[in-house]
């Protein structure tokens, strides 16, 4: 039974890690890189600085990292995926140009 289970989960792993990889999945997991690199870079600049910080790198790997998961999401059809993502660089755009509108106001420094 075990051995089974193995060859199962084996199975599914390979089809789905190495059968079904394409360059949309390429483009997927380089989006997501990108995506998760707004965390480490707030996370980062949080730790210098002692307190939350939201460094304007988070904006951008924001921005990047949705657009690349929303054509990503595009090209697999998934609607839920697709209205997320939209939904998300629309709210992302509208706060970096808070912070840019601010920051030419001498309001805010932005890192």
């Amino acid at each position: 039974m075990l051995i089974d289970l193995a060859q199962s989960v084996g199975g599914y792993l390979h089809d789905v890690f190495f059968v079904r990889l394409d360059w949309w999945v390429v483009l997927g997991f380089v989006a997501q890189v990108s995506f998760t690199m707004r965390f480490v870079v707030q996370w980062i600049a949080s730790e210098r600085a002692g307190h939350s910080v939201v460094p304007m790198a988070f904006w951008w790997f924001s921005i990047g990292g949705g657009l690349l998961l929303l054509a990503y999401a595009i090209s697999r059809r998934d609607p839920v995926f697709i209205i997320g993502q939209a939904f998300g660089v629309f709210v992302y755009m509208r706060n970096l140009y808070f912070v840019l509108r601010d920051r030419d106001k001498g309001g805010m420094t932005a890192m």
